[in-house]
């Protein structure tokens, strides 16, 4: 059977959570709402309705979803054409593709977003597909996105790893039964990570890169 290296592209791959808690700050604060950056940072990894869920409560009018994703995403989209990737993601992929690894991309961004995060990460040569927010119904935490980029490689989930950033996508992974590696280059502390399913803590995807022989990799046979 194949095996499926999946990954979480923001916060993961490309050096983009603090954007994201930037931009959705301001979509907030425009709409009314007073939300600390911390607290949103912690939601970030969630799709759009989720993450208004954890920030505002299920108790809030969700008349104002639309508008307030629509903020998010124009503000947000200025950053497209400078989005940073991470030191070595591109590398990580590449070396992975090269070891017979199917790279797949688990989002919950939206198919232009993620054209602009594969733009940044310059690797589409190492990376078999993309599983994006719209191909499910549930987001992370749920599994479906991972359980989707497993059909998407053609892996079963004893074959795969999966890497983020966050508790969510952790989470995710889990629910999967994939082993999951958790990177603190999205800002999330290590406990957490492994409290929320992490089986190895690497700093970023170089960190990563340099261990990837006594990794979660390494044991997937």
């Amino acid at each position: 059977m194949p095996r499926a290296a999946l990954f979480d592209v923001d916060g993961t791959l490309t050096d983009t959570n603090h954007l994201h808690v930037t931009c959705w700050w301001e979509a907030l604060r425009q709409a009314g709402h007073e939300v600390a950056m911390h607290d949103i940072h912690r939601a970030i990894g969630l799709q759009g309705e989720d993450l208004l869920a954890h920030l505002l409560g299920d108790q809030r009018d969700t008349s104002e979803d639309e508008t307030l994703s629509a903020a998010h995403a124009t503000l947000y989209g200025t950053y497209f054409d400078r989005l940073p990737s991470l030191d070595a993601a591109a590398e990580l992929l590449r070396e992975l593709a090269r070891r017979d690894w199917r790279v797949v991309l688990v989002t919950s961004a939206k198919e232009a977003e993620l054209g602009a995060l594969r733009k940044a990460i310059g690797a589409d040569d190492a990376i078999t597909a993309a599983a994006s927010s719209g191909d499910v119904d549930e987001g992370k935490p749920a599994p479906d996105p991972v359980r989707h980029a497993l059909d998407l490689a053609g892996a079963r989930a004893s074959g795969a790893v999966f890497v983020g950033d966050t508790v969510w996508d952790m989470r995710a992974g889990a629910r999967a039964d994939v082993s999951c590696v958790g990177l603190l280059c999205g800002g999330i502390p290590r406990a957490d990570l492994e409290e929320a399913g992490a089986r190895a803590v690497y700093r970023d995807p170089a960190d990563l890169l340099a261990h990837l022989d006594h990794s979660p990799f390494a044991a997937v046979g």
